[in-house]
């Protein structure tokens, strides 16, 4: 039993001696290709199935995020000419001025609106 273990344990180093010096002739042998690649090699970026899934995904999801914005400029404008009514109600001598200020209000509102609307198409069609 002792000379079987003994016959195992020697083949056994022998054998990893031998692929040992074997590879490291390959190595040497490919070293200089594998670190310094040469002008015919292209890297080329692979993308799976799944992982453009995902990506389409988080357009999709990000798009509508963006487009919530859109609602926010709605009840901004909604709110600043309210506001106007109630305003003009008030004190009906201000007309030119409130409405002048009602204009502005509903011109910032709805840029924001606009540029949330752009962010939306800038995921879904840009990127």
């Amino acid at each position: 039993m002792a000379s079987i273990t003994r016959l195992s344990l020697a083949s056994t180093s022998a054998l990893c001696r031998l692929l040992v010096n074997r590879n490291a002739g390959l190595i040497h042998q490919h070293l200089p290709s594998m670190i310094i690649p040469s002008a015919t090699q292209q890297r080329s970026i692979m993308t799976t199935p799944v992982r453009r899934d995902i990506d389409s995904a988080a357009k999709y999801i990000g798009a509508g995020a963006a487009t919530v914005g859109v609602a926010g400029a709605g009840a901004g404008i909604g709110t600043v000419f309210g506001s106007l009514v109630v305003a003009y109600a008030r004190n009906p001598s201000l007309k030119q001025q409130l409405f002048s200020y009602a204009i502005l209000g509903f011109a910032l509102s709805e840029a924001m609106g606009l540029f949330c609307l752009m962010m939306a198409f800038m995921l879904l069609f840009a990127f």
